[in-house]
């Protein structure tokens, strides 16, 4: 079971991958950890990885697709994975195809978890976390039971700039202009599957479960 995980920024899509991937008993992979994991063993991929990463540029598609075949290689994916955060653009989509072509396999679905902007924002910019101790919050979902101020150590809640209303509406932006065409391009291909991820966790988890047999 090959999976690529869609969906904007504070959709919940990652959540998701962890669920599929314990229950399913398959790895989750995500472009970050593998290129941490590459950059640490002091691997090839990663050497060139991190002269990039080091001069603050993006690693080139062409780069990224090899560390992703490279991972999905190894035998613990001999059963399936699921791609959390690539491909992020049509280019990779066509890299991560053309390789998977070239290695005689092919994804079997592209799960899109779909919540509207709005929600995104309300969801994101609702966050609160305190630094002292990690614990998380949100104002309407899961508010402390003080104002400001965390249940677990007493420590003044801070909203993260990743949190801010402007920097959520920005990282949406960026996902419109170039991730969300990946919903048309899987659709072509026939493999596209798309849950409304509105829904409590536990019940996107079960629609997802629903496309991909229990």
């Amino acid at each position: 079971m090959k999976l690529i995980m869609l969906g904007a920024p504070g959709a919940g899509k990652g959540t998701q991958a962890k669920m599929i991937a314990e229950h399913y008993s398959i790895p989750h992979i995500s472009t970050g950890d593998i290129f941490r994991a590459n950059i640490k063993e002091g691997t090839e991929l990663g050497k060139k990885a991190k002269e990039y990463m080091d001069q603050g540029a993006l690693v080139p598609d062409e780069l990224t697709c090899d560390l992703v075949m490279d991972r999905i290689a190894k035998d613990d994916c001999k059963n399936g994975f699921v791609l959390d955060g690539f491909p992020r653009t049509i280019p990779q989509a066509e890299a991560l195809e053309k390789a998977l072509d070239a290695a005689g396999q092919s994804m079997d679905y592209a799960v899109d978890v779909d919540v509207p902007d709005e929600n995104i924002i309300g969801r994101m910019s609702g966050r609160r976390a305190c630094l002292n101790c990690g614990a998380t919050y949100h104002i309407v979902a899961i508010p402390p039971k003080q104002e400001g101020i965390c249940d677990k150590c007493g420590e003044k809640l801070v909203q993260r700039d990743d949190d801010k209303e402007e920097t959520v509406k920005n990282r949406l932006k960026v996902y419109h202009d170039q991730t969300q065409p990946l919903i048309q391009f899987y659709q072509d291909k026939d493999i596209l599957r798309t849950v409304d991820g509105t829904r409590p966790m536990e019940e996107v988890f079960g629609a997802i479960q629903a496309i991909l047999g229990a």
